[in-house]
């Protein structure tokens, strides 16, 4: 039996949303970090903004783990690939510990993804309100699933002296240590905004300093050597599991020779389109792309030579004036559009691609305009490709995830990029020409054929 990679690790979840994970998480990281250990960062779920601020600190890149859009069976082996040379790796959890994908049961959960990686649960609790009470919410959680280890409790937002001897002396009896307590008078100014926190790569400066408060916050508060030697409990992951690789994405075209110049795919970055899975540059790269990245907002030009164009999520309708503005890049993507030169736009990359954006100019590569609107537009999808791209061949089933506030009239093309089968069914996006564009969020780690399908256009676009 071979055995698997001991990583030493921990999962920081909660009972719910908005009781101080991302704080714990991130000050978790950048205290460990502080004291030299190589710490890989990690998030459950989709979300993109989190590893921002993991990244930050921790000077590595942020990584998701995602159940629902990359199987259960990756989960480790994407794990073991962001913790390669760590020396302990934190993970974010998402939501409450036990809630997942909706009507999927656990799947997706903070809890399902601790299970398949065998790692300790940290459980932060807003203790703002409760004292003795603290016990039975602890209890339930710890209790609720026998697979799912609650190895101790950070106690946040505490108020007083008492209040934590109140709190602790509860939790006594709960069988759960205690491994930290933060005071509710010490808090860390994140901003939010219509789709959460706001990016790091538009706070600059302040982003250094909210991760360095969090850092100092739970160096106070917490016990980091309990913490650590939790971490270094969690043993081997299951046998035979191995790090995930973007090789499979390396195939090589029967006709291809060797000696070929690596065709060049811009990547677009910079504020406006900070939604991107890191995996999905290291999939370009093994099949074979040079990947270049751009700033759409100080760029007024494609990198020279670029022969493919990848458009992530991000914030275009915060940014709709700038980009409106910088008409020379917006001709210049219109130009390689209208080539035929492959184009994946996600989201921010759809609106982008319109013809207008709440009233201002875009690139106009797809007649449809785009707007913000008051609801929003959130879950996970189970997609099918609908016609065949320069991403996928018709029929390809994929999972995806939806998050904006925007309209996109209308939804679909002639030839739509993709039709949900989950939660309810409907055709969305557009394919033409080369262009893929779409709402959908989706992690290429699950299919690294869509990778190397997109290189093998921009060789023959």
């Amino acid at each position: 039996m071979v055995t698997s990679p001991s990583v030493p690790r921990l999962v920081v979840a909660a009972p719910s949303s908005g009781s101080g994970k991302t704080t714990v998480a991130t000050g978790l990281m950048a205290a460990l970090a502080a004291r030299g250990l190589a710490v890989s960062p990690h998030k459950v779920g989709p979300d993109y903004i989190d590893p921002g601020y993991h990244a930050l600190a921790t000077g590595r890149v942020g990584r998701n783990l995602d159940a629902y859009l990359c199987g259960a069976e990756l989960v480790a082996p994407l794990f073991l690939h962001g913790a390669r040379g760590c020396d302990i790796a934190v993970v974010e959890g998402v939501m409450g510990l036990y809630d997942g994908a909706a009507g999927e049961g656990e799947l997706a959960s903070t809890a399902h993804v601790a299970k398949l990686l065998r790692a300790p649960v940290v459980l932060v609790v807003d203790a703002s309100s409760q004292s003795r009470s603290v016990a039975a919410l602890v209890h339930g959680f710890a209790s609720w699933d026998p697979q799912v280890r609650v190895g101790g409790v950070i106690l946040n937002k505490v108020g007083s002296d008492r209040h934590e001897a109140l709190l602790r002396e509860a939790l006594d009896s709960a069988g759960v240590p205690v491994l930290g307590a933060l005071r509710r008078t010490a808090p860390v100014e994140t901003p939010s905004r219509h789709l959460g926190l706001v990016p790091v790569a538009e706070r600059g400066s302040e982003a250094v300093e909210a991760v360095a408060a969090m850092a100092a916050l739970v160096f106070d508060g917490c016990d980091l050597e309990a913490l650590a030697a939790l971490a270094r409990a969690a043993g081997p992951l299951p046998g035979g599991c191995a790090p995930w690789t973007p090789e499979p994405a390396a195939t090589p075209h029967p006709t291809r020779s060797v000696k070929e110049s690596p065709p060049r795919v811009a990547v677009a970055g910079g504020p406006a389109f900070t939604f991107s899975y890191a995996e999905h540059t290291e999939l370009l790269a093994a099949a074979g792309a040079e990947v270049v990245t751009f700033d759409p907002l100080r760029d007024e030009e494609l990198p020279e030579g670029s022969s493919g164009l990848v458009i992530g999520g991000g914030f275009p309708e915060v940014y709709a004036s700038e980009l409106s503005a910088n008409e020379p890049l917006r001709k210049a993507v219109a130009e390689l559009a209208l080539s035929g030169a492959p184009v994946a736009a996600e989201c921010a990359g759809l609106l982008y691609l319109c013809r207008e954006l709440d009233g201002l100019p875009m690139c106009g590569v797809l007649d449809a305009s785009a707007r913000m609107s008051e609801r929003l537009t959130l879950g996970y999808r189970d997609a099918v490709a609908v016609s065949d791209s320069a991403l996928a061949v018709a029929g390809t089933r994929m999972r995806g995830h939806e998050f904006h506030r925007t309209v996109v009239e209308p939804g679909a093309g002639a030839a739509p990029a993709w039709g949900m089968r989950a939660p309810e069914r409907r055709v969305e996006g557009f394919v033409e020409r080369g262009v893929h564009a779409s709402y959908l969020h989706t992690h290429w780690a699950s299919e690294p054929g869509v990778a190397r399908r997109f290189v093998e256009r921009c060789r023959t676009s």
